[in-house]
């Protein structure tokens, strides 16, 4: 039976034969009685009926349904908080495996053994929180070497982009510089873009799939130009590609298209596996380049969970990589 609406929105008043609903359930605090298991279920399932159908979300980017197999290994591994890589060396070492398969789709420089610099997060805005944060540090460290100002960072993207680049750089103190859109153009024009460009911008974000039209942006044009500007100026201004939505697109429609670290100023990639990935949210990966561009100081070792483990997120903890593991081995 759904869930009434009550004169009181202090409460809720399920309709159930049942002598644990007979009185009014507080919306806002702990109830003074207990119910059973049974009861407390029934309200909760009987409340989410009012959500909508998963499998009718066409436009919201994310993955509804997997295959049996996959689900059954979500459930075998809900209990695990992977991040305590001492208890738990094999889920962590398929996250592993993930980075590298990840790195190597998107052709990072790696020798054949040389392991990939990345990390899992809990959806692409976690992971360019963290490549926004090690692309700050570094033009930091550079400023500062050269003993110039390094307290008005900015960074460069089209006004399409994401909430959760604004988000970044309202949160670490970096201005945004939009690339505003025209009738024709609803994606950021690189040579727009690299206008904006001076000695203080951290990084230039290219989108590959934007969130309004799926359009993948020409990271190889802005790459050829940022390289000009680079040489003309002395700067070294990057790139990051926000792939989220189609970083598992581009690879396998599109193996020619150029947008990935074949371009030598894409140094951090994300993407997002519970979108094109084909898994249930929340997971997301950041790829970087090479150990070179991930500063150390970023990195935390921590040893509280037992061996010493370096750790590089904004989460800690967190659910399991092995469905999406699945995903690519399968």
């Amino acid at each position: 039976m759904l869930t009434h609406a009550s004169e009181n929105v202090g409460t809720i008043q399920p309709v159930f034969g049942s002598r644990y609903m007979v009185s009014p359930i507080p919306r806002f605090e702990l109830p003074e009685e207990m119910m059973s298991k049974d009861a407390a279920y029934q309200i909760v399932h009987d409340e989410l009926l009012l959500d909508g159908n998963p499998r009718l979300n066409l436009a919201s980017f994310v993955c509804t349904w997997m295959e049996p197999e996959c689900e059954k290994l979500i459930l075998e591994a809900l209990s695990k908080n992977f991040i305590d890589f001492d208890e738990y060396p094999a889920t962590h070492d398929i996250q592993d495996r993930c980075v590298n398969m990840i790195a190597r789709l998107f052709h990072a420089p790696l020798a054949q053994n040389e392991q990939a610099v990345g990390t899992s997060t809990v959806g692409s805005s976690e992971a360019i929180m963290l490549a926004g944060l090690a692309m700050k540090r570094k033009w930091q460290q550079k400023m500062r070497q050269a003993g110039k100002p390094y307290d008005k960072p900015n960074m460069v993207a089209g006004s399409n982009v994401q909430v959760c680049w604004e988000k970044f750089a309202r949160y670490f103190e970096v201005e945004l510089r939009q690339v505003n859109l025209r009738d024709g153009c609803y994606v950021m024009d690189p040579e727009e873009a690299v206008k904006l460009v001076d000695e203080n911008t951290i990084l230039v974000c290219a989108i590959l799939g934007s969130t309004y039209t799926g359009e993948f942006e020409d990271v190889k044009l802005l790459n050829q130009l940022l390289l000009e500007n680079n040489q003309k100026t002395g700067w070294d201004t990057p790139i990051h590609v926000d792939a989220a939505s189609g970083g598992f697109i581009a690879p396998f429609l599109y193996p020619e298209l150029e947008w990935d670290f074949r371009l030598p100023l894409v140094r951090s990639i994300n993407v997002s596996g519970h979108k094109y990935g084909l898994v249930y949210a929340g997971v997301g990966w950041v790829i970087w380049r090479s150990k070179a561009e991930l500063p150390e100081e970023l990195i935390f070792h921590i040893n509280y969970l037992g061996a010493i483990q370096p750790t590089f997120t904004l989460n800690f903890s967190r659910g399991r990589c092995s469905s999406c593991y699945n995903n690519l081995i399968g």
